[in-house]
């Protein structure tokens, strides 16, 4: 399974729907999903649906159903499993029929919220428990809960990093890079892999931002600022990525990468590193254990920036559940989010960041707290108002093409300077801000 992708689709259809629920859909508008005080009063049935094909596949949801209903026994629980999940989530929200519980699709846009999902509380008092209500928080209230966090990271072989030489973290992209060339010159695995061919695991680039600054306000930053201004984070980052390609340290060819195929190389040291997320460290594992090589030499390093003598890392969630507004059967469905979020384990099963604030953080971010990693959690205020400004600007931070064209610029294969591309990018980013009146 694949940390999802955003799919950018039909935003106009769904935008025409969200201004048509006046009607049917006006009576359920705004309507609450409170779970009831006795677990044991939740009644209905409930569909689910779940980009987790995988879990639905070998029973592994089914037993968390099964776990649930010994506190729910009133719920009967159903699971639709969709391998395209944003494309038919699509589709299907331009009915009244997309499940009780679903993951919110990237396509819908955070104002609109309050027309297709019903609240599950007050973002003053959820965010008291939880990180990341402010994610899909609308005047006030909060329309999803993500069952996970994710921190971003560079995946890396240790035994490989270790032959080259380099046992401590890199703390600066100049000293990353040497790093790197170590690995070229002293060992036989690839430095860097870029996953270009498979086009998602490049938008992971844009979590650097708040990391090397180290600001909790960094998406508002976006909001009202140039990415790529000089000691911007984006701009620390795609240069370092343009610099990784430019210097040889890549794969030679990124347009024959692939991703399921990139997990054993990295187990196997074929491939000494990727920035990914801390989502990835269990696949790799996983692949390492199947390639018959040691879990443990799979490391996670933070991005190579520091303030005040300390590494900082962006927490974001994953996909949002949410409930149906047009649900029958609401406060089963909340029941099933709040179980699913605070007692099924599934953070804890995929070695995930925790929503709840007072878990302890997993096993695979130990090095980063016995290293004083701070962990950011980002204002997202003002995300919506990001997400408009790079729709208008067609730039694109949280899609791949516009890092597709910097590792062609970096490789040659595209004209041009680095300072002019990101210029460029400057540029339409502060057009399309002047054009909403951001």
């Amino acid at each position: 399974m694949n940390r999802r992708t955003v799919l950018t689709g039909s935003i106009a259809a769904l935008a025409l729907l969200a201004s048509a629920c006046t009607g049917t859909g006006g009576s359920s508008q705004g309507a609450d999903a409170e779970a009831p005080d006795d677990p044991s009063e939740a009644k209905g049935s409930i569909t689910v649906l779940t980009h987790r094909t995988d879990l639905v596949q070998d029973g592994t949801m089914e037993a968390y159903a099964a776990e649930f209903n010994k506190t729910h026994p009133g719920v009967k629980v159903e699971f639709d499993a969709l391998t395209d999940y944003e494309g038919e989530v699509k589709i299907r929200m331009n009915t009244e029929n997309y499940g009780d519980v679903l993951m919110i699709p990237a396509v819908i846009e955070k104002k609109d919220y309050p027309k297709f999902f019903a609240a599950l509380g007050s973002q003053a008092e959820l965010s008291e428990k939880y990180r990341f209500t402010d994610y899909s928080t609308v005047d006030g209230k909060v329309y999803g809960q993500s069952p996970i966090g994710v921190v971003p990271g560079f995946l890396y072989n240790k035994k490989v990093w270790e032959q080259a030489g380099v046992t401590d973290w890199p703390t600066t992209p100049a000293r990353f890079l040497d790093d790197l060339k170590a690995v070229k010159s002293r060992t036989d695995a690839v430095p860097y892999y870029t996953n270009f061919k498979d086009m998602w695991p490049l938008t992971q680039w844009t979590n650097v931002n708040g990391s090397v600054s180290c600001d909790t306000g960094a998406t508002t930053k976006l909001a009202e600022e140039d990415p790529w201004a000089d000691g911007a984070d984006l701009r620390v980052a795609d240069t370092l990525l343009h610099d990784i390609v430019r210097g040889g340290l890549a794969e030679k060819d990124p347009t024959t990468t692939n991703w399921e195929a990139s997990k054993p190389k990295l187990a196997r040291g074929e491939i000494a590193t990727m920035w990914l997320g801390s989502w990835a460290v269990v696949q790799m594992q996983d692949a390492a254990k199947q390639a018959g090589t040691d879990p443990d030499d799979i490391g996670f390093m933070p991005f190579p920036a520091q303030q005040d003598g300390a590494f900082c890392a962006v927490t974001s969630p994953d996909y949002q559940q949410a409930v149906n507004v047009h649900s029958d059967h609401k406060a089963a469905a909340r029941a099933w989010i709040d179980w699913f979020t605070d007692k099924s384990g599934y953070a804890q099963a995929n070695l995930a960041l925790s929503p709840l604030k007072d878990d302890p953080l997993p096993e695979i971010l130990r090095p980063y707290q016995d290293a004083g990693v701070r962990l950011i959690d980002l204002d997202d205020t003002k995300g919506a108002q990001v997400k408009s400004i790079d729709n208008s600007s067609e730039v694109g931070i949280y899609k791949p093409d516009y890092r597709q064209d910097l590792v062609d610029l970096a490789r040659g294969a595209r004209k041009g300077s680095l300072d002019d591309f990101l210029g460029d990018l400057g540029a339409r980013w502060a057009e399309a801000r002047t054009s909403l009146g951001s």
